[in-house]
């Protein structure tokens, strides 16, 4: 979660320099006003919009590394050196650009990639939307598909859409026109389009989670199939992420209501939205090691009665198809350092996230077998309508449904 919004952001490296700019400059103009009282020999502390700069006195040289906000750009360790002069201070020697290494604009070829990642996340995202979209009405349109189990599949589908449709969203608001200063835009529908982001992401991540209980209770026989039961995994996959979104909502308008909601970087608050994700992905990888455990136990030929053992097979496929993109990658992208590699967090992020719907809608609604013995059925019984054909295979069929 974290990494999803931080990669988001990263596309747009030039607002992180800004902040971490204005962040640096606010220090520098606190200490200048703890120094105020001290004597006014020399040259007196200033911020030239880069570094802030010390007291002096006449005649001593004052050196500074290079910020740490030029890493963003390049890793460098050079240092810059201003005098102090009976006239006040001296230019810097040697340039900013040149002792560190940086230019005005962010590079070329990391622009290029930037634009590359949006590209593919944005056709990624909206081939998931469109087969989404079909294996919902697939699962909806056909009686005898209507089981919990696809009940579940249908709310991780459209979690999978609102989300794609919040990225979109996101978007168009806040890097719709090249005139929009997205840096420091601060509007309502800008913060919005955030919290509908959040909110989407944070209920896939529930209803991945709501996936992961019913497999596991229906390979311990525990599930009960009942309404009630039915309500309460809605409620956790719906209800509570609206909780957690309101709490953050309030937080960030008493308290940190800055920009469009959209940067985090050492938000104490961030921690209401990422703090049930990070653990619901602990429990989802939990139940993922329990899983395999049950299914092992299970498909052990001594242990089991020949009648069952083609439905914990059939469970076994589903499961291993299905655990590993519950997030799994997570686990260990979520606790890596913010430095480690963020191309590779962008390209699996981004890039490949941007393909989890799809991924899940082909292997739960189109590589199904009973979906694609329901389509088979509604061939032939239109073959039969429109052209009086009967197939042999059009009597009798049943589906074969845990329920």
């Amino acid at each position: 979660m974290d990494v999803f919004f931080r990669a988001l952001s990263s596309l747009h490296p030039e607002c992180e320099y800004i902040f971490q700019l204005e962040k640096e400059e606010r220090r520098c103009l606190q200490y200048i006003a703890e120094q105020s009282n001290s004597s006014a020999q020399g040259c007196l502390p200033f911020w030239d919009a880069v570094v802030c700069w010390p007291s002096a006195a006449v005649g001593e040289t004052a050196r500074r590394a290079c910020p740490a906000v030029f890493s963003l750009f390049r890793n460098n360790t050079g240092s810059v050196s201003r005098n102090c002069t009976s006239g006040g201070w001296s230019r810097p020697f040697p340039p900013y650009h040149i002792a560190c290494s940086v230019d005005d604009d962010i590079p070329e070829n990391e622009q290029s990639y930037f634009a590359t990642v949006k590209v593919i996340y944005t056709i990624g995202y909206s081939v998931s939307l469109v087969v989404l979209c079909v294996a919902v009405l697939i699962l909806l349109l056909f009686r005898r598909l209507r089981c919990a189990r696809n009940y579940f599949h249908i709310q991780l589908f459209i979690t999978f859409i609102l989300k794609a449709v919040a990225v979109f969203i996101k978007d168009a608001t806040l890097f719709s026109s090249d005139d929009t200063n997205h840096c420091t835009l601060s509007t309502f529908t800008c913060k919005a389009s955030v919290v509908f982001c959040h909110y989407c992401v944070m209920t896939n991540f529930f209803w991945l989670l709501v996936e992961a209980l019913y497999l596991n209770s229906l390979l311990l026989s525990s599930f009960r199939h009942s309404r009630r039961c039915l309500w309460g995994f809605g409620l956790l996959g719906w209800g509570v992420p609206v909780l957690f979104i309101v709490l953050w909502i309030g937080s960030r308008v008493y308290f940190e209501d800055t920009e469009c909601w959209d940067i985090n970087e050492d938000s104490p608050y961030w921690w209401i939205i990422k703090g049930p994700i990070v653990v619901s992905i602990a429990v989802n990888f939990m139940l993922f090691v329990n899983i395999i455990r049950i299914l092992i136990q299970k498909l052990n030929p001594r242990l089991i009665q020949f009648n069952n053992s083609s439905q914990y097979r059939r469970l076994t496929k589903s499961t291993l198809l299905l655990i590993p993109l519950f997030g799994t990658h997570y686990m260990f992208f979520n606790f890596l350092p913010d430095y480690f590699n963020v191309n590779l967090r962008l390209c699996i992020e981004l890039c490949m996230g941007s393909f989890q719907g799809l991924l899940v809608a082909i292997l739960y609604c189109f590589l199904n077998q009973e979906v694609q013995k329901e389509m088979h059925m509604q061939w032939l019984r239109w073959q039969e309508s429109s052209y009086g054909v009967v197939s042999p295979g059009a009597k009798g069929s049943q589906m074969d449904t845990p329920f």
